[in-house]
């Protein structure tokens, strides 16, 4: 008897082995969290706090056929300025700065960045009014364009640098514009928060 109990206290032992630590997940060292207002109110950014995490399904992919889906350049047009996620939460903390998802509505709605609103690539020109530019007899006057980031799928996606290309020749200044180039592939891989489904 007292070897049946030895045997299960073992096999119970085994069983529920200690499960390690989780260590707290920051943004920085210094920084757990960014708030920043949506139309629908305050939503925290923040990392997902299970250690061992991994990406899995569409996010995992390292590999899609090019053409379409070919490396982009670190900078889509001359005068944009490329940034990474720091800099887009320090530009999502300031109600100025407009963030624009540039994929297509199916994507926008399978998930995105806190804060962004979705302007699809395909109506970037005729949604200049959004960002700040007034229709004028010979296009869009963009004297008083807002300061923008745009993103898309990932390192691969060519949909927000097409988005960028055409707001430049529509008359955007590319001085106000920023291309987070990593976009929803580096978010999701750095466990940050995403809204939608």
């Amino acid at each position: 008897m007292r070897a049946i109990i030895t045997l299960a206290t073992i096999c119970l032992g085994l069983g529920a082995a200690p499960l390690a630590a989780q260590e707290p997940v920051n943004i920085r060292p210094d920084r757990p969290s960014v708030t920043v207002e949506t139309p629908n109110g305050p939503v925290e950014i923040k990392r997902l706090q299970d250690n061992d995490h991994e990406i899995t399904g569409e996010w995992a992919r390292t590999s899609r056929p090019c053409p379409p889906f070919c490396i982009q350049p670190m900078t889509p047009a001359p005068g944009v300025t490329t940034i990474g996620e720091l800099e887009l939460l320090d530009m999502l903390e300031d109600s100025e700065t407009v963030l624009v998802d540039s994929r297509t509505p199916d994507w926008f709605e399978g998930g995105t960045i806190p804060g962004a609103i979705n302007i699809p690539y395909t109506q970037v020109v005729d949604r200049l009014g959004d960002l700040g530019c007034e229709i004028d007899f010979d296009g869009w006057d963009c004297e008083n364009a807002r300061r923008v980031a745009l993103f898309c799928n990932g390192l691969w996606c060519g949909q927000s640098p097409s988005a960028i290309r055409n707001m430049i020749s529509a008359g955007y200044p590319a001085e106000r514009i920023f291309y987070y180039r990593g976009g929803m592939q580096s978010w999701r891989v750095l466990g940050l928060s995403v809204t939608g489904d």
